[in-house]
């Protein structure tokens, strides 16, 4: 029985009918990344040590930077919540630079009738947020050992990263679908992302934002509310906003919906273009 595209449950009814090709096509990609590297996997974990090692070493030592939110701040502790921060984004980003191409690159899963591309787009954000996880690991680490601990605020992260993980599928199946018929949307993502950091006020404040109408629409930005949310409960163990997780809960189901719906209504056209 097939579920209907404008069943708000349909996209998880899907790919949890689909789990066992999703689980293999995520390992498939996770190891492609890696393949043919000396160190292989390790990679996910020595990548993260060095941003961390090097984000400590020039916001925190050279340019001795401040977000201002709690007494005493050190440049270890930005560093923190600038890679605490861009884990969140770079997980996104991530998702918005590959899924352009995951289905024209693949036309020979086009033409199976029968062969689910919804899990192609999925399978990308699963190893991205396998990435993303060892990243989360390493920095919740890094605050125990170099900034105030880890507290039991981070706990907020349970229902922080699910919406951010709804954000990404979401972007993935209306980029991967769109990215069937408009080529030149890969090549546009670089200069969206690059837009999309700045946005998401990974390197400042949020109370840098003016209080203007372009700051209000620049607020709505759900990554970020995800940011400034998980910077504030693991690095600053200060109180997260309800609303923030909540506005972050409902734009997440809605885009992942809407990319959903776009994926399910352009695929059958699919074929024809490629």
């Amino acid at each position: 029985m097939k579920s209907s595209p404008a069943n708000p449950l349909a996209p998880f009814v899907d790919l949890y009918r689909h789990r066992t090709l999703l689980e293999q096509f995520t390992r498939r990609t996770i190891e492609q990344r890696h393949r043919g590297s000396f160190l292989g996997l390790l990679w996910a974990v020595i990548a993260p040590l060095l941003q961390l090692g090097i984000y400590s070493l020039v916001f925190g030592y050279f340019f001795k930077g401040k977000f201002g939110q709690i007494p005493n701040e050190t440049g270890v502790d930005y560093a923190l919540a600038v890679f605490l921060g861009l884990i969140l984004f770079q997980f996104l980003s991530e998702v918005m630079a590959l899924t352009p191409t995951t289905i024209v690159t693949q036309p020979n899963f086009v033409k199976k009738v029968v062969f689910p591309l919804e899990v192609l787009p999925a399978a990308v954000v699963g190893a991205a947020g396998f990435n993303a996880l060892i990243s989360l690991v390493l920095a919740l680490i890094g605050t125990a050992l170099l900034g105030h601990g880890v507290h039991l605020a981070a706990f907020w992260l349970v229902l922080i990263l699910p919406p951010v993980a709804l954000i990404a599928l979401g972007c993935a199946w209306f980029l991967a679908a769109l990215g069937v018929f408009i080529r030149d949307i890969a090549n546009a993502m670089p200069f969206v992302v690059q837009a999309l950091l700045y946005m998401s006020a990974v390197f400042f404040p949020v109370s840098w934002i003016p209080a203007t109408k372009w700051g209000t629409l620049l607020r709505l930005n759900p990554m970020l509310q995800a940011v400034e949310s998980a910077r504030r409960a693991v690095v600053w163990h200060l109180p997260v906003a309800g609303k923030s997780i909540a506005y972050l809960w409902v734009a997440g189901l809605l885009i992942c919906l809407f990319g959903y719906v776009s994926f399910r209504k352009l695929k059958p056209a699919f074929a024809d273009v490629i």
